[in-house]
């Protein structure tokens, strides 16, 4: 089954912001495309919107003017769902409730030809749900675009309990033919880019009720530390945060209320005072005219020890010593640790730095400070520490000094295990690997889609192949020993990942080697 022939009509059923994007993503591909709403009028003003829209791409050099002319000519307003009965494809973008879909689903079947294609844009409800009044569910799947849907690469195409594969595949290749990079997956709650990123905002939620740094300096240790595009506070008053709200509420009841899927008290507190984000002009920050900037803590100035002992290896922090040693700081390294254990940085005053493994640096009864995992040492612009109690302030000083001598902005934090972007990536690692043994998606799919729909700097797959499911199954286990509530109880995949590793390292590992 190939794609769906450009000569062949492309309707779009809901005339807001969602279907608008979606009828010009079509149109631009080629489609005649019908739109209709069910308010009177709405979808003669759709279709005057998305025009206004290509005129603006022909006015911005992307769009010649013949195209846009052309795409303008095809696109037709429809007053009655009846004048859609000679669509290949309608893909609904309406009002987000159960009942509605079904209800418009069934009076589309009366009306479309056998070999029209059904889809639902839904984001939260159950596709299989959705096509469960149909006669012939097979032809349904999801279509799940992204906002806005002429920007965003990304398409989820979701089979549900009934879909054909054959329905499936045609869906898969018209998005591609689209211009769009289509992933297939499951229909479970969230599907996939909702499911495996709901840690990026529900870490950051928790770390700021457990006071362990204000919104502005989480979101910028996960920008400038971590690599994302945007910080989880930024980025969810950019969605609103009554959508985000929702959103989570419904993918942790779809999950029976699992305890990792657990919405944020302090975020409904946020949606009840009708601080909802940008769209409000307050959230967790201020967009009214004249608002300053969220600034985040960062750390004064202050000079750097003279030398630093590397003790054993650093793995994700392998770059550091190298680093050390061009900013002209005396790097004296001994390499008697234990073998495959985590090493470390030592100050001159005998205080260590260790790289965040779950456990609180109070946990231990030596001076330690913690330093953040960074998706790329040399790239990272900021570096998050977090000492313990017993470590003097002069000894903060010296490995604040250290990092800002690497050319790092630094923001010191409370004491907490995981520290920011250490226990974000490892959720959503173990989040991407129960998602794949579970049958989401493949491999390569869930990288995708959080590499284009949520703009990663990488997929959480090839995360772990780069920190090792051994290091961030410690990782989880120490932050379980922490917080006993099975929130970070990691998954069997992981569990069975880590083993594996740790079963082929035995295997390379020279006879005698070891014990």
């Amino acid at each position: 089954m190939t794609a769906i022939e450009r000569s062949r009509v492309v309707a779009v059923v809901g005339a807001g912001t969602m279907g608008q994007g979606i009828a010009q993503v079509a149109l631009v591909a080629g489609h005649p495309v019908r739109l209709y709403d069910v308010l009177p009028g709405r979808a003669q003003q759709a279709a005057d919107a998305v025009g206004a829209r290509l005129d603006r791409l022909t006015e911005k050099g992307r769009l010649d003017a013949d195209a846009r002319d052309s795409a303008k000519a095809r696109l037709l307003p429809a007053a009655e769902l009846s004048e859609l009965a000679d669509a290949a494809l309608v893909v609904e973008a309406v009002l987000e409730q159960l009942t509605v879909k079904q209800e418009l689903f069934a009076a589309l079947e009366h009306i479309v030809g056998d070999d029209c294609l059904l889809a639902t844009n839904t984001s939260s409800l159950s596709v299989t749900a959705v096509a469960g009044a149909l006669r012939r569910p097979g032809r349904f799947v999801g279509l799940h675009f992204f906002n806005p849907a002429p920007l965003l690469p990304l398409v989820e195409v979701v089979s549900g309990h009934a879909t054909e594969e054959s329905a499936a595949t045609r869906a898969r290749e018209t998005a591609a033919a689209w211009g769009k990079t289509p992933v297939r997956c499951a229909d479970t709650p969230g599907f996939v880019v909702n499911r495996v990123a709901r840690p990026y905002y529900a870490e950051a939620l928790r770390l700021y009720e457990e006071r362990a740094a204000d919104p502005a300096t989480i979101d910028a240790v996960l920008r400038e530390c971590g690599g994302f595009r945007m910080g989880p506070f930024e980025l969810t008053d950019l969605i609103g945060q009554d959508v985000n709200e929702a959103v989570t509420r419904s993918v942790w009841e779809s999950f029976f209320q699992d305890v990792r899927f657990t919405p944020s008290l302090a975020q409904r507190r946020l949606v009840e005072s009708g601080r909802l984000g940008r769209k409000s002009g307050r959230g967790w920050f201020s967009y009214e005219d004249g608002a300053p900037a969220p600034e985040p803590l960062t750390a004064p100035p202050a000079d750097p020890p003279p030398s630093v002992v590397v003790q054993g290896e650093l793995f994700a922090a392998a770059a550091l010593p190298g680093m050390i040693e061009e900013a002209g700081i005396e790097v004296i390294r001994k390499e008697d640790a234990v073998p495959g254990y985590p090493g470390w940085l030592e100050l001159p005053c005998g205080t260590r730095l260790f790289l965040t493994d779950g456990e609180a640096a109070d946990s231990s009864d030596l001076r330690l400070i913690h330093f953040d995992l960074a998706h790329d040492y040399r790239a990272a612009t900021r570096i998050a520490l977090a000492p313990s109690a017993t470590v003097p302030e002069e000894s903060v000083v010296a490995a604040v000094g250290l990092f800002q001598a690497l050319g790092k902005q630094v923001s010191v934090i409370a004491d907490v295990p995981g520290m920011i972007v250490g226990r974000t990536v490892a959720m959503l690692v173990d989040f991407a690997l129960d998602a794949l043994a579970r049958g989401v998606a493949s491999a390569d799919d869930i990288d995708t889609a959080m590499r284009l729909g949520v703009n990663y700097p990488r997929g959480p797959l090839d995360w772990v192949a780069e920190l090792g499911a051994d290091r961030t199954l410690y990782l989880l286990e120490r932050l379980h020993e922490e917080y006993p509530s099975g929130r970070y109880a990691a998954s069997q995949a992981l569990r069975r990942l880590a083993a594996a590793e740790a079963a082929s390292a035995a295997g390379a590992a020279p006879e005698g080697a070891g014990s």
